[in-house]
């Protein structure tokens, strides 16, 4: 799993309004051929076109401070995003905005990738305006993520190198209680329209607020910059900046959440929702569907995908029952119960689990030049997921690096009970959170030349996480999974993000209660408890993203298989990788055109 923090959505993706929803509904397409109202030569319509798309990039970062941080971008280090309804409104009139100028330049004659820019941007801007009336923003914190867990993590985000980088990170952290205020502000209108989690995952946003309040301020994550000084920074400054930034963490960042607190426990969490399925919000079945199209960008309804669920996990368990039966069990329960009690099959330690994973990338790495033509600068390094949101976080996620490869890329591995996790699952997971999966295929698009920056940025979950599941097998077919249970839980994984779509789907589309998602966990995977329960709770707080893994794996299988059929002998696999990863993210429906258009190109040139 990519981990997309609030700073990436609350750009033009934090939407939701008041007014002025339907303004661009009749704009469903990139403009080809329209009568120019801008300039006309070819030339001058690839300039403005590139001008505006930095328009757009540049107030992206202005309005997404913390966004731009990111990415390395100092230039709003002592910024926070504003919250405010205001702001979230005044984001989607320029949202129209862009999409009028957008319009108004013919891509008739401009390069393929030119066109392809101006039409994923399109979408984008259109996406934001159809989900405005969702109000997503009113339902802004779950256990999963939000404002009050993504600011102690920013700052491991952060380079501080000189006094102005603290100086700078003080100010922000001064401007924490006016966007928790705003947040507040936010939620209380949600209360009142009947739009909110539920209660049960409030409980566990609560217990993240408080432990986090509750800390010394010397050993709150907020102050980790100061455990280590730069030499460049004189004494002085080294005493002023300690002793301004512990007082504004104690008498700013801790009250602030505490505040929060306070505001959960005794106003947000008793009036949370009590079903589990987002069809219980006001237009929950409008919603569901809208973020199944987002997280899948394929034309499928709730029905279908629950039914392609069902289909893939009883595939999986056929072959997993195979590798049973080589190994002396009779049947998936008694061996699910053997490698449960085995252990063997544990991690011995926290170390020992965050080593068998930088093992098994490092097994990877000498690979990759002969199934990619295109490989990565970054570097990618494994640690340990911060200690205050395990509990409720998934077995590992990929922390990008920053585009000037300052930051390397991040496996988080989730360290949590790490006794009763299963080793399994590690190699499959290390290969979709490392390489070849989410490192090399972001890294791989952070560093294109020639495209707009927002292409290098650009996230589809079917894209990201379907091509991180398509690696995991990848694996397989060069020759890794020697161990049969390594084997068995690649399958297992695959397995499980097909359990995805149908308990997604199940609680979300067809009313399932969070027993019913649990209980099918348990019949058709080995998957440890600590896992299953807190993957369910991400479901349940995130609906419709889950459903993006094993829906991109299957397209992207999909078209690799007709690619085979179509060249033969002539069918190149590293060819094929370049094709899907050298125009950065592309929705499923976009990539299916460029794989269409690169055989057809293929064809001609073997023919």
């Amino acid at each position: 799993m990519k981990t997309v923090s609030l700073a990436l959505v609350c750009g033009l993706t934090i939407s939701g309004c008041i007014n002025g929803v339907n303004a661009v509904a009749q704009v469903q397409a990139p403009v080809r051929g329209v009568p120019a109202v801008g300039p006309t030569s070819v030339a001058d319509r690839s300039k403005a076109l590139s001008k505006l798309f930095a328009e757009i990039w540049e107030d992206r970062l202005k309005h997404a401070p913390e966004y731009a941080s990111y990415l390395g971008d100092k230039r709003y280090n002592d910024q926070l995003t504003d919250y405010s309804v205001q702001a979230v409104n005044a984001s989607l009139e320029r949202g129209r905005g862009f999409i009028e100028r957008l319009s108004e330049i013919d891509t008739t004659g401009l390069t393929e990738q030119e066109q392809l820019s101006a039409k994923l941007m399109l979408r984008d801007l259109i996406d934001e305006q159809e989900g405005a009336k969702f109000k997503e923003w009113q339902m802004p914190v779950n256990q999963f993520g939000g404002f009050h867990t993504e600011m102690p993590r920013m700052v491991e985000n952060l380079s501080f190198e000189t006094v102005k980088d603290y100086d700078d990170y003080i100010a922000r952290l001064k401007k924490i209680p006016t966007a928790f205020s705003q947040i507040m502000t936010n939620m209380q209108l949600g209360m009142d329209e009947g739009r909110m989690p539920p209660k049960y995952l409030l409980e566990k946003v609560l217990v993240q607020t408080q432990t986090l309040a509750d800390q010394k301020p010397e050993e709150s994550p907020f102050a980790r910059p100061l455990k280590k000084f730069p030499a460049t920074i004189s004494a002085a400054d080294q005493k002023r900046i300690s002793g301004e930034l512990m007082e504004a963490i104690s008498t700013q960042v801790l009250p602030a959440y505490q505040r929060f607190a306070k505001f959960l426990k005794v106003a947000y969490i008793p009036a949370g929702r009590k079903d589990a399925g987002v069809w219980a919000l006001p237009d929950g079945d409008a919603y569901y569907a809208y973020r199944i199209r987002q997280s899948t960008t394929l034309n499928k309804s709730a029905e279908e995908i629950h039914q392609i669920g069902l289909d893939e996990v009883k595939r999986n368990e056929a072959e997993m029952l195979a590798i049973v039966h080589k190994l002396g069990y009779p049947d998936l329960k008694s061996f699910r119960a053997a490698l449960q009690a085995n252990p063997k099959e544990h991690p011995a330690s926290k170390e020992a689990l965050l080593d068998a994973y930088k093992g098994y990338i490092a097994q990877m790495e000498p690979k990759l030049p002969g199934l990619f033509g295109t490989l990565p600068k970054a570097k990618v390094e494994v640690v340990a997921m911060p200690s205050y949101i395990e509990k409720d976080q998934a077995a590992a996620f990929y922390d990008q690096g920053s585009p000037d490869g300052k930051r390397p890329g991040r496996v988080d591995v989730n360290t949590y009970n790490f006794a009763d996790r299963s080793m399994a699952p590690v190699e499959a997971v290390a290969y979709h959170e490392g390489v070849p999966g989410h490192h090399l295929q972001i890294s791989i698009a952070q560093e294109l030349t020639g495209l707009p920056e927002f292409r290098k940025q650009e996230y589809y979950t079917a894209y990201t996480e379907g091509w991180g599941l398509y690696s995991e097998r990848l694996g397989k077919e060069i020759g890794f999974y020697q161990d049969p249970y390594s084997d068995y839980g690649r399958l297992e994984n695959d397995t499980w993000r097909a359990i995805r779509l149908v308990v997604d789907t199940g609680v979300h589309a067809k009313h399932w209660t969070r027993e019913q998602m649990v209980d099918f966990f348990r019949e058709h995977s080995a998957i440890d408890e600590t896992n299953i329960q807190a993957e369910v709770d991400r479901y349940i707080a995130w609906p419709g993203q889950a459903l993006g893994y094993k829906m991109g794996q299957l397209k992207i299988l999909e078209l690799r298989q007709r690619a085979q059929t179509a060249l033969g002998a002539k069918f190149d696999l590293k060819a094929f990788h370049d094709v899907v990863l050298d125009a950065g993210a592309l929705p499923m429906d976009v990539l299916e055109q460029r794989v269409d258009a690169w055989i057809a190109a293929q064809k001609k040139v073997v023919g």
